[in-house]
């Protein structure tokens, strides 16, 4: 029996400069690998003609450069594109991005399915099977980097086309399925290669990590990265948040704020995204909007206000536009930066709240799952 090759994308610089030294290999050989991937685009060991051909045969051996597989992929009329990726045992993830005028943002995920169970998100609905590798998460930029091109209004490698003016991967925002801090050494390593010179070359301010608030590891976080926070807030008071963001339960606002001010102590000029999701009747009245202001008052933020963008089974509804602009008028005169994230991708189920694939659920939620009672959300 062969032994199992080494997938080489999970590992980043350093480890790969270990790699070539656990095998008789200068240092620099892992800067010539990370360019043949990460700039060349090339995963084939023959074709990286920098490298001696017995280097090159001893690749071959040892190791591999695996990405996950394109299921499928599915355009939306506003330009978004959702890819749907194939990885073992029948499990799915998905991958959208999403172009604007200045930027084109990749909305990566975590894990297959998710630990947690907020109430108003389709991936909760789908229960968990497990961590994605790091080859998972940073194949997840690579498929869509090489598909969209730097300059190319064509998905080459899918059939899809669109003719937008931005194609290109410039922002990476850890949003999607699963909670990042809940595999936090892959998530970690793979934002190391999204900011490597001779990875993706991505600033820490076009990197966003997107938490529930997994309080200790926003600590550890803070000890080894500085791309930027975004804490899925939804609730302006514990009692509320119990119910739409369960692990509050463990870890209450209070606590999770204070994890917030940590992040940004060393940075006065840097704020902590709040995201907020905008359900009918549940967390959009006056008065959450002045409650809101109250809890934010000692933590530099800014707020993005999401539209609920609905699911199958899901008995929560939108808030209406003068409800969501009320709300954001009271913010923005209380002195917070305030947007409402304009609905992308919504048409594809690509939308915020949306993404759920396909997982072999091992949490068995998805037999379990009883349809939130919203009177007692409520109250």
């Amino acid at each position: 029996m062969t032994a199992t090759k080494i997938n080489l994308l999970n590992l980043n610089r350093q480890e790969l400069e270990g790699f070539f030294a656990d095998i008789g290999e200068k240092s620099f050989r892992a800067t010539q690998l990370l360019k043949w991937i990460y700039h060349e685009g090339v995963d084939d060991f023959d074709l990286m003609t920098n490298l001696s051909k017995g280097l090159r045969a001893r690749l071959g051996e040892l190791a591999e450069i695996r990405l996950p597989e394109i299921e499928s992929a599915h355009p939306s009329k506003d330009g978004s594109v959702k890819w749907v990726l194939r990885l073992d045992n029948g499990n799915h993830i998905e991958t959208v991005f999403i172009p604007e005028s200045d930027r084109g943002t990749l909305c990566v995920s975590s894990q297959v399915g998710c630990t947690l169970n907020c109430s108003f998100c389709s991936t909760a609905r789908q229960g968990f099977n497990r961590n994605l590798t790091t080859a998972e998460i940073i194949g997840q930029v690579i498929i869509a980097s090489r598909a969209l091109g730097p300059q190319n209004n064509r998905l080459s490698d899918t059939g899809v086309q669109e003719n937008h003016s931005r194609r290109s991967v410039t922002n990476v925002v850890l949003m999607g399925m699963g909670e990042p801090l809940l595999n936090f050494d892959n998530v970690v390593r793979s934002m190391d290669l999204m900011q490597d010179d001779f990875g993706f070359g991505l600033s820490k301010r076009r990197i966003t990590l997107s938490t529930a608030g997994v309080v200790p590891a926003i600590d550890r976080l803070r000890a080894v990265s500085d791309v930027s926070l975004a804490v899925s807030l939804h609730a302006p008071t514990d009692q509320l948040r119990d119910q739409l963001v369960p692990i509050n339960s463990k870890y209450p606002i209070e606590e999770l704020l204070a994890a917030c001010r940590r992040y940004v102590a060393d940075s006065p000029r840097r704020r902590i995204t709040f995201e907020y999701v905008m359900l009918k009747g549940v967390n959009d009245s006056k008065q959450h909007a002045v409650d809101l202001v109250n809890t934010l008052s000692n933590v530099p933020s800014k707020v993005n206000l999401i539209p609920f963008n609905p699911f199958e089974g899901s008995e929560y509804l939108c808030s209406s536009k003068t409800a969501i602009d009320r709300f954001r008028n009271i913010l923005t005169d209380a002195g917070i930066v305030t947007i409402t994230r304009k609905t992308r991708g919504d048409d594809i189920a690509a939308a915020c709240g949306q993404l759920a694939g396909k997982v072999q659920d091992r949490t068995r939620r998805q037999e379990k799952f009883k349809t939130i009672n919203i009177q007692e959300v409520i109250q």
